[in-house]
């Protein structure tokens, strides 16, 4: 068999290829007609409501500033170094209206990983969240920044005096003549890029993911096909996508899931979102109950905490009615009580990477549930094939390697041909999943042949991870895996060889391997963000197995990890 197509009965329309989206969201928008009563954004700890005329204005203003002050142009690239906030999507849009690039980076990196990311994407300016200040201020000096060419979003009693602000920038730009952007040539919204959004690909470090602006207005188009947002079909209360619904914008939104689907494309349904800087669990019950929020996108962790965590007894979520679960797969377990917990609500998961831009599979409008454990089908414009071990291509329920190509599929990473060739072949992407695809169209996810791990709903590789172990005086050696955990999905867990003087040092004292021990997890806990730490832990081996060619046999370890794990079980 070859190419699987999408079993949703939704037709995708024609994906505009001259607009930027800015020009999309705000000016040409196709989407439901949003009510001059329904808000935008709201700003979760003040309630400050921004409707639309307000976000084309101050949209406007910056983009003003950022062209006038410090001339930003097109294929300048910016990096959004910040948590949720307000003008969150206003400097995204400003950005892209002078005609540059944005590369939306973890508020929570530390030092050397934003400057890795500053260097990659080679960004003239800074915006950031106060709280990253100090790791702002210290990167731009390593990387040559100026530290005039750091902004601010505005956060109240924040310590940031000594920098421009960006309710600042927008105050003075709304008094400048007013930039007027251009309209793309016909077809340049398919090259002209828009993101430059991390990812570990298949293997290796981060790089720098190509997204065009084409391919967000696309994935936002083919949910809205999916889902019919476009059609008065069944009862309003059924109906999934409502104008005037409130959701949830606890996830980040420099993660490809919150910046397309929670900001985007729910911005697009005429929808309002109330912005959550950081994620706390009862924080956001209480958000739900204040702002009477009725659809939830997170992630499976999160999902594990509303089924599990005594605190949602003390809350009223009877007004839930959508949940969506993407980033990483569900147990049966958790669906089961999601869907019992909340009777009424439409609960499904999808699939999707920063490489497809972002979903290319939902669970279909025709079923409130989705199949537990299923990601859904395909959306409309999405063609797979399941590659096998041998090269030739599966049909229905045979097992192989995801392959899709879709109209929002980014066009390579930044400056990696190398990486490109691997993933990006033929128009169509590598997932690096293994999967089978049912004849009524369900797609499933039998396991990861790609090294890459899932934490929280967070890409790990495990080479990052041990470029750092090497970097410990006490390490010869190390291999990185993912063993399973019921909170994050999986952790990673670090296989060490210890050095000559290391080991000589254990033989003597025994008691050193804990020292040692300590010592690895500070050092992977002082360079790296939180969710990279060796959860897992440490295990000291004599040797690494690999292949002839030096490659790390990898599988050989995870089974190892799996057999560790069943021993530390049985002896609980």
């Amino acid at each position: 068999m070859g190419d699987i197509y999408s079993a949703s009965s939704g037709t995708l329309p024609a994906i505009p290829d001259d607009l930027t989206i800015p020009q999309f969201q705000l000016d040409h928008c196709t989407g439901p007609k949003r009510s001059s009563k329904t808000p935008c954004l709201i700003e979760d700890a003040s309630g400050r409501q921004v409707f639309l005329e307000e976000v084309r204005e101050r949209t406007q203003g910056l983009t003003n500033a950022l062209s006038s002050l410090y001339s930003i142009g097109e294929e300048d690239v910016v990096l959004l170094f910040s948590r949720n906030h307000l003008d969150y999507p206003i400097a995204l849009w400003a950005v892209h209206r002078v005609g540059g690039i944005v590369s939306p980076a973890n508020p929570d990196f530390s030092r050397k990983e934003l400057e890795f990311q500053l260097k990659a994407t080679k960004a003239t300016l800074l915006i950031i969240h106060p709280d990253a200040l100090d790791v702002s201020v210290a990167a731009a000096r390593e990387t040559g920044l100026p530290m005039d060419r750091i902004l601010v979003f505005d956060v109240p009693n924040a310590k940031a005096s000594n920098f421009i602000t960006v309710d600042g920038l927008i105050k003075r730009g709304l008094r400048m003549k007013a930039f007027s952007d251009r309209r793309l040539r016909p077809g340049e919204g398919r090259t002209k890029l828009a993101l430059l959004s991390f990812s570990s690909g298949t293997t290796g470090t981060p790089k720098a993911v190509a997204i065009p602006h084409i391919a967000v207005i696309a994935n936002v188009l083919q949910l809205a096909a999916h889902s019919k947002v476009n059609e008065e079909c069944g009862e309003w209360k059924d109906r999934r996508y409502r104008p005037g619904d409130v959701a949830i914008g606890v996830l980040p939104f420099y993660h490809i899931y919150g910046l397309v689907v929670n900001l985007h494309f729910l911005l697009y349904c005429a929808m309002t979102i109330v912005v959550v800087p950081k994620f706390n669990f009862e924080g956001m019950l209480r958000s739900i109950v204040r702002h009477k929020i009725t659809h939830l996108m997170i992630v499976p962790p999160q999902a594990v905490l509303l089924c599990k965590h005594p605190a949602v007894k003390k809350y009223d979520l009877s007004g839930i009615r959508y949940i969506m679960i993407g980033a990483a797969p569900l147990s049966d377990e958790v669906n089961e009580k999601l869907f019992r917990l909340f009777p009424d609500a439409h609960i499904g998961q999808g699939y999707g990477m920063t490489e497809t831009c972002t979903v290319t599979s939902i669970w279909p409008i025709e079923r409130k549930r989705g199949i537990s454990g299923s990601a859904g089908q395909l959306v409309p414009g999405v063609i797979a094939r399941v590659v096998k071990t041998d090269g030739t291509l599966g049909g229905y329920n045979e097992v192989g390697e995801l392959v899709v190509k879709a109209p929002s599929n980014a066009l390579g990473y930044y400056n990696n041909p190398q990486a490109t060739e691997e993933t990006f072949i033929d128009g169509f992407v590598r997932t690096g999943d293994e999967v089978r695809i049912t004849p009524e169209g369900e797609l499933w996810i039998i396991d990861r042949i790609k090294e890459i791990m899932k934490v929280r709903g967070f890409q790990v590789a495990p080479a990052e991870l041990e470029g750092t172990l090497l970097d410990h005086p006490d390490v010869s050696d190390a291999c990185v895996v993912g063993v399973p955990d019921e909170y994050s999905g999986e952790v990673p867990l670090a296989f060490v060889v210890l050095s000559e003087d290391a080991a000589r040092k254990v033989t003597q004292s025994p008691g050193a391997l804990q020292d040692i021990t300590t010592s690895i997890l500070k050092h992977v806990a002082d360079n790296k963000i939180a969710y990279k730490h060796l959860a897992g832990g440490v295990e000291f081996v004599d040797s690494i197995p690999k292949n002839p060619s030096g490659k790390l046999l990898r599988r050989m370890l995870r089974e190892r990890a799996k057999e560790l794990r069943k021993v530390v079980k049985a002896k609980l």
